[in-house]
């Protein structure tokens, strides 16, 4: 039995359920951070505010056509999802933080869906109606995509991959390959045309992740390695005549050091504190051997 145009797009609608409820839980490592370090230092609080205005419009906007229950169904719970994200952002974020999202929160999900919603049940009327709805989803569903930008931003800025939740990337770009089948074969382009964008920027984070999570390990690398050959010094207190009480790494590199000495891989040469060695004085002492590989 072949599988109609209908058949496909309810399949790639509940697969689109399916991942984009991994998208809505996939900020969790990054709350779990947050709860971790009790302050939201590093992080933002945009993309969260973003998601949860889309998810209002998606879910007034699928109101407004027929044969929309998959799309109702997983803006429901990221409108849920999301408010608990806020508040949970709002909780843990310094006092600046606290302000501007709540500032986002009264002029995007209070003023602008207040807004939209009355104006649009003044202006328009019956399919127009759904058509206006659906032209400012699409354009804050490419929001919900741009917004990761700002942290691409502070990525290529701070050379650091540490505030880029890896996850939300792949399976944004998952959701929206997901998404753009079922926009298309529904005909519907205002759930179409966003997720090619979705995609493409998914596809640049993932990239940015490869190559500054590689050099951001190669630095830590370099940081470890010179730690290790840097010299520990020990000094005589002055006052109790004793060593000072040793660390346990310290310890180690003493142990590592005898242990080369006594095996004959380093050689030690004794000098007195004149202005020159007493080579000649003291004939036992025995030559600087060279280092082996």
């Amino acid at each position: 039995m072949a599988f109609s145009a209908y058949h496909w797009a309810f399949g790639f609608g509940v697969l689109g359920n399916i991942v984009s409820f991994i998208v809505f839980l996939s900020p969790i490592p990054t709350f779990y951070k947050i709860y971790k370090k009790k302050s939201t230092e590093g992080y933002q609080s945009i993309p969260y505010v973003v998601a949860l205005f889309s998810s209002m419009l998606w879910i007034y906007y699928a109101f407004l056509k027929t044969n929309t229950t998959l799309i109702i169904t997983i803006n429901s719970f990221g409108v849920f999802i999301e408010i608990i994200y806020v508040g949970f952002y709002l909780f843990y974020a310094p006092k600046n933080a606290r302000v501007q999202t709540i500032k986002m929160l009264l002029i995007s999900v209070v003023g602008g869906f207040g807004v939209i919603v009355l104006g649009t049940q003044f202006l328009f009327k019956g399919a127009a109606r759904g058509q206006a709805i659906g032209w400012i989803c699409l354009v804050f569903s490419l929001c919900v995509f741009v917004a990761p930008l700002g942290i691409v931003r502070q990525v290529i800025k701070t050379k650091s991959v540490e505030y880029m939740p890896l996850l939300l990337s792949v399976f944004l770009t998952l959701s929206a390959v997901m998404w753009f089948f079922y926009g298309l074969l529904v005909k519907d382009i205002n759930i179409a045309i966003p997720n090619v964008l979705g995609f493409i920027l998914g596809i640049l984070q993932m990239v940015l992740y490869v190559i500054y999570n590689k050099k951001e390990k190669a630095i830590i690398k370099e940081q470890k390695l010179s730690e290790i050959q840097k010299p520990a010094v020990i000094f005589l207190d002055e006052k109790t005549k004793k060593f000072p009480e040793l660390t346990e790494e310290q310890i180690i590199d003493i142990v590592k050091l005898g242990s080369l000495i006594s095996s004959g891989k380093i050689g030690v040469a004794s000098c007195l504190q004149d202005t020159t060695c007493a080579s000649a004085k003291v004939e036992d002492t025995p030559k600087l051997q060279t280092v082996e590989a």
